[in-house]
């Protein structure tokens, strides 16, 4: 089990998201953990602490039901923009276009967000076959992670994950080749602008592209080489909540690739409306108080909704600071 002192002060950790520097590096310290590692659950951990973000291997989703799902994406983004702009705007769910959310945040995407019942436009089979085996393996991952931080009921968040009122979501992303970005001679523009994930988990599938970036602890962003045999595993505001702030949600972005297309695949696993968020008392410590206010994950994604994408969202939900800041 891994040893857990009690989480930094919110107002450090916001900080240094507020700040992300803009220096950019090929980053090669992404933790790669192997699912079936004996000490997969401690390695979990340790990489959720330090950057809320790792890549996950033989994972054991079958490479035919990833390929088929990125098939039907591909052939679903080839389509006139006529034929997709009839299965926008997303309400929630459906085909958008550069537009992200409703306040304004903007990139250079086209995507489907969807689920095995509202999705006239992905075979249903594709999306419920990929969603089976993808919640299986975050529902894993889950359960590593309970026990990597002793937690007693290993499945305290795969339970929300299986529920069948959980809110999950599929979005299939595409960022496309223009001639105006090989007009700018490799110059990067932002495809999906900094964020972090409100949902407790999320794995994500992409093409060989690169164009991911993750902010680090101190400010940096660095990029993430790309890898379409493997998932990678982000800490959600949920989760982060739910440990009171030990696990960290990561700020990602996307930037553009002005000579490849990149298509990915995220799976947000996240809990039923009703369940309500807040630190798991088995988790805190004697005399550890909660960093943050309960809510409900229907309250919560409600917030979220109204923001910009970049804003702190929790910040909304954390109990005053004693320390002065």
């Amino acid at each position: 089990m891994v040893v857990l002192s009690k989480p930094a002060p919110l107002h450090d950790h916001y900080a240094s998201i507020k700040t992300c520097k803009p220096r950019i590096s090929v980053f090669k310290g992404i933790p790669s953990i192997n699912l079936r590692d004996p000490k997969a659950k401690t390695l979990i951990i340790q990489a959720c602490q330090e950057f809320g973000f790792f890549k996950l291997l033989n994972h054991g989703v079958p490479m035919e039901t990833i390929a088929r799902l990125e098939a039907e994406a591909l052939s679903f983004f080839n389509l006139p923009q006529s034929v997709k702009d009839k299965a926008g705007p997303p309400n929630p769910f459906g085909y958008g276009t550069k537009g992200i959310g409703p306040n304004g945040d903007v990139g250079w995407i086209e995507y489907l967000l969807i689920n095995t019942d509202q999705n006239p436009e992905i075979s249903r089979s594709a999306v419920k076959d990929y969603v089976m085996e993808v919640k299986a393996v975050a529902c894993e991952v889950a359960e590593l992670m309970a026990e990597g931080l002793g937690i007693e009921r290993r499945d305290v968040w795969s339970k929300m994950l299986r529920e069948e009122e959980s809110d999950w979501c599929l979005r299939l992303n595409h960022y496309p080749i223009s001639q105006d970005l090989q007009a700018l001679s490799g110059r990067k523009m932002i495809g999906f602008g900094e964020h972090t994930d409100p949902q407790i988990i999320s794995l994500l599938k992409s093409n060989n592209t690169s164009g991911l970036q993750i902010c680090l602890k101190d400010g940096t962003w660095v990029s993430v080489p790309p890898d379409h045999t493997s998932f990678f595993v982000t800490v959600g505001d949920a989760l982060q909540v739910m440990t009171n702030g030990r696990l960290k949600s990561v700020r990602h972005r996307v930037m553009t690739n002005s000579l490849k297309p990149r298509i990915s695949m995220i799976y947000f696993g996240g809990p039923p409306l009703s369940e309500t968020i807040r630190p798991l008392p088995s988790l805190m410590a004697k005399g550890e108080e909660s960093l943050y206010n309960e809510f409900t994950w229907r309250e919560y994604k409600a917030s979220a909704y109204k923001s910009r994408l970049g804003d702190y969202r929790l910040g909304l939900f954390e109990k005053a600071s004693t320390t002065g800041h």
